[in-house]
């Protein structure tokens, strides 16, 4: 198996474990999908995207429909996403998603977590180019009629860098820039988009001493429970 595979094995357990948060952050995306392209899925990839991942999430159907309402609402605030960069302890290099209505309080609270912790909160560029941008796509696995192979020969000309199976289905990664191209060839297949989003991996990994990873763990930890953060992303070696 590849990077993708061993990255996404490594986070399957940390991220989003709190279900109120999950369905915070999905709420989040749902706004922002609204926002930017109406409040119909069958027009608006991006939310039929987060709408899955909803499902997915077993976030409740009257969460999903009143996210929506509230996105249509003209006085609801729009998030911004940003990217926020720095290192934690022992050199180890630390990528922010968040999305805001605020961005100088996000950048406040982010560079106190930090600074509190160890780290030192970087500049626009300072570790971003430590990490490949993918999409990635969980599939019914039922619905795929060709082995892994023949799957992966088939998706060539999306540049698709891994296939693999597991408990949840079959799961694609590819670069950040083929997901709508990938999306619309899945659903014009009729092969079901159990869940899809982005992730950022590294692409080395530091180890560390135990200490030294507790160190590092308290820092994003930190950083997780803020209310803007979607999610972080960092070069420590995964057990």
């Amino acid at each position: 198996m590849g990077r993708a595979f061993e990255f996404r094995k490594a986070r399957k357990m940390k991220r989003w474990s709190a279900m109120a948060r999950t369905f915070t952050r999905i709420g989040k995306d749902i706004v922002m999908a609204v926002k930017e392209a109406g409040p119909n899925p069958d027009t608006n990839a991006r939310l039929r995207a987060v709408m899955q991942n909803a499902k997915a999430a077993n976030m409740p159907k009257d969460n999903v429909e009143r996210a929506i309402k509230r996105a249509i609402d003209k006085d609801t605030a729009n998030y911004k996403e940003v990217l926020f960069e720095g290192y934690a302890p022992h050199g180890i290099a630390v990528l922010v998603e968040a999305a805001t209505d605020n961005n100088n309080r996000s950048v406040a609270n982010i560079r106190t977590v930090f600074n509190k912790y160890g780290g030192t909160f970087g500049t626009s560029g300072s570790v971003v180019f430590m990490f490949d941008r993918t999409c990635n796509f969980r599939i019914k696995a039922e619905d795929v009629k060709v082995d892994l192979e023949e799957l992966e020969l088939d998706l060539l000309d999306f540049e698709v860098e891994e296939v693999f199976k597991d408990e949840d289905g079959i799961i694609i990664y590819a670069p950040f820039e083929q997901f709508g191209a990938i999306q619309k060839y899945l659903e014009e297949n009729t092969i079901e988009i159990l869940s899809s989003g982005f992730e950022r991996i590294p692409t080395t990994t530091k180890k560390l001493s135990e200490s030294e990873r507790a160190d590092v763990e308290l820092l994003l930890e930190k950083l997780e429970e803020d209310d803007d953060v979607q999610q972080v992303y960092h070069s420590l070696e995964m057990k």
